[in-house]
C-alpha cells in the first residue's frame, strides 16, 4: 500500500483539519486557469483546489461552483476580488452554497472576514510580507497563503526561504507556503520549517486537469529555469511571466498606452458582463485599497486580458505567461490524482530519510 493511500500522521497540519481535506496541498486560484476541471480534480484528489472565480462574472461563478459540485463532494474554495463591485453579493453566495473557502490575492475588509466566518466559512488572503500577515490575522483570518518571490502572476521580491519563517514567527494561525514548491520534498522542507502545507499554480497548471491549451503547456515545459522575468511593464505591478518576445516589447516601450490600457479595460468589461458605472466603481476602489496612481488603475485590466489571450485562447504573439520558477523544472503533465499522490510519496520517503 502506498503512502498516498494512507494518511502519514506527519502529513496532517492544522491546513488539512482546518480545510477538511487529506493532503496539506493547495492549488491556487489563478485567474483564467482554475476552472471546475482542476479544482475538482484536486479535490478528489486530496488537496484543496480553489475556483478562479475573480476572472469571470457572477452567473459563470455561479455556474461553476455547481459544476465543482457535480464532479465532487470533497471541500473546495472560490477566489474572489476584495475590489469587485459586487463583492457582496459574491459572498452571500459562497454562504448560501455552503463553500468551505474563500481565498483572496488582497486582503479582504474586516467586516467582509466576520460575515464569512460567522457562516462558517474559512477566509485565507494571499501574503507577501510580514506586516501584511499581521494586520490579516488581527482581523480574524483562519489562514494565509505566505507567496515568496518564486512564486507567479504578482509578487514580491522576499525569496520564500525568507519570508516563510518569518511569517511562521508572525502569527499563530495555519501558514500555507508558496512560492517554488513543486514536489515532496518541497512539501517536506515547508512543513520542517512550520508551515501547515503548501500551495502551487504552476505545478498544477501543467496538468492534464488544467484546460490551458496544449500549445500554452508546451511553451511551459520547455522553458528553463532561467527563462522568467520579473516586470512591471505589463500593468505597473510586478509580475513574473515567462521571458517572450512579448514581454521584451513591453520591456523595451514600458507600459502599455493609456489608449491602448482603455481599450483593454472596455474589452475586460465586456467580458465580465461589468457595467461602465461598475468598472468605475471598482476603479475607485483599487485606487483606494491598492494605493494607486489613476495611470496604474487605467493599465489594471491588462494583465487579467493578455493572460486571457494565452489561457484561454491560445494566443501565444499577443498574451502573457505568468508562472512561478519552479516552471524550469517541471517536465510532465500528470493528472491531478498523480501529482499528489507522487508529492505525497515523496514528502513521506524524505521524513523516513531524515528520521531514520
Amino acid at each position: 500500500m502506498s503512502a498516498s493511500e494512507t494518511v502519514d500522521s506527519r502529513l496532517q497540519t492544522r491546513a488539512t483539519e482546518l480545510f477538511g481535506v487529506r493532503y496539506p496541498i493547495v492549488q491556487t486560484g489563478m485567474g483564467w486557469v482554475a476552472g471546475p476541471s482542476l479544482v475538482s480534480g484536486t479535490a478528489n484528489a486530496g488537496g484543496l483546489g480553489i475556483l478562479a472565480a475573480a476572472t469571470m462574472t457572477y452567473d459563470e461563478m455561479v455556474a461553476a461552483i455547481a459544476k465543482v459540485r457535480s464532479r465532487t463532494d470533497q471541500p473546495f474554495g472560490v477566489n474572489l476580488r476584495t475590489d469587485a463591485v459586487d463583492i457582496a453579493e459574491r459572498v452571500d453566495h459562497l454562504i448560501a452554497s455552503d463553500v468551505k473557502v474563500a481565498s483572496f490575492a488582497q486582503a479582504p475588509r474586516p467586516d467582509m472576514v466576520k460575515k464569512l466566518k460567522d457562516n462558517g466559512i474559512v477566509v485565507v488572503p494571499t501574503v507577501g510580507a510580514r506586516r501584511h500577515a499581521e494586520k490579516v490575522a488581527e482581523w480574524g483570518v483562519d489562514a494565509v497563503l505566505c507567496q515568496g518571490g518564486e512564486g507567479g502572476g504578482h509578487t514580491g521580491t522576499v525569496p520564500t526561504s525568507l519570508l516563510l519563517p518569518e511569517v511562521i514567527d508572525a502569527v499563530d494561525i495555519p501558514v500555507i507556503a508558496a512560492g517554488g514548491f513543486h514536489d515532496g520534498r518541497g512539501l517536506a522542507a515547508a512543513l520542517a520549517w512550520g508551515a501547515d502545507g503548501i500551495a502551487m499554480g504552476t505545478r498544477f497548471l501543467l496538468t492534464a486537469d488544467s484546460k490551458v491549451p496544449d500549445e500554452v503547456k508546451a511553451v511551459y515545459l520547455g522553458t528553463p529555469v532561467t527563462g522568467t522575468v520579473v516586470s512591471t511593464a505589463i500593468d505597473g505591478a510586478p509580475q513574473r511571466v515567462i521571458r517572450t518576445e512579448v514581454i521584451d516589447n513591453l520591456e523595451r516601450t514600458g507600459l502599455l498606452s493609456l489608449p491602448r490600457a482603455g481599450i483593454n479595460a472596455l474589452k475586460f468589461r465586456k467580458l465580465t458582463d461589468t457595467s461602465l458605472a461598475d468598472l468605475l466603481r471598482e476603479g475607485v476602489n483599487m485606487k483606494k485599497n491598492q494605493d494607486l496612481s489613476w495611470a496604474q488603475v487605467a493599465m489594471a485590466a491588462n494583465a487579467a486580458m493578455l493572460t486571457r489571450a494565452t489561457m484561454v485562447e491560445g494566443k501565444l504573439e499577443v498574451g502573457i505567461l505568468p508562472t512561478g520558477q519552479c516552471v524550469g523544472v517541471v517536465d510532465d503533465l500528470p493528472t491531478c490524482e498523480e501529482l499528489i499522490s507522487r508529492i505525497v510519496d515523496e514528502a513521506v520517503a524524505r521524513f523516513d530519510a531524515v528520521c531514520s
